[in-house]
């Protein structure tokens, strides 16, 4: 599957119209936001997480969806589930991604 990028604008459809939805915030001064970047789109295509939407989000020019997932920290995860947030974490670790996608999918 592939990972969309979206903004504010799109942010609350996106999450209401997906049931499994997994958001990487990011910006672009940040290294590990890019490091984790192609590991993140790998875990898209993965067979086991074929029911969950990958999106990507820049948490400085979309301030509504940073607020909503309590965004603290770059690179930033969150699973949400039916619309609402299920986990989030600060990580650089794929690992750690691939656990929380995984309690989701």
């Amino acid at each position: 599957m592939e990972v969309l990028r979206i903004t504010d604008s799109e942010f609350a459809q996106t999450i209401q119209s997906n049931k499994k939805v997994v958001i990487k915030f990011d910006a672009s001064w940040c290294g590990t936001c890019r490091l984790i970047s192609p590991k993140f789109k790998k875990l898209a295509s993965d067979e086991r997480f074929q029911d969950v939407a990958f999106f990507e989000l820049n948490a400085e020019q979309n301030p509504e969806a940073r607020k909503f997932a309590g965004v603290n920290n770059l690179p930033f995860f969150a699973t949400i589930e039916d619309g609402n947030i299920k986990s989030t974490t600060f990580t650089g670790k794929i690992e750690r991604v691939e656990e929380l996608i995984a309690d989701l999918a």
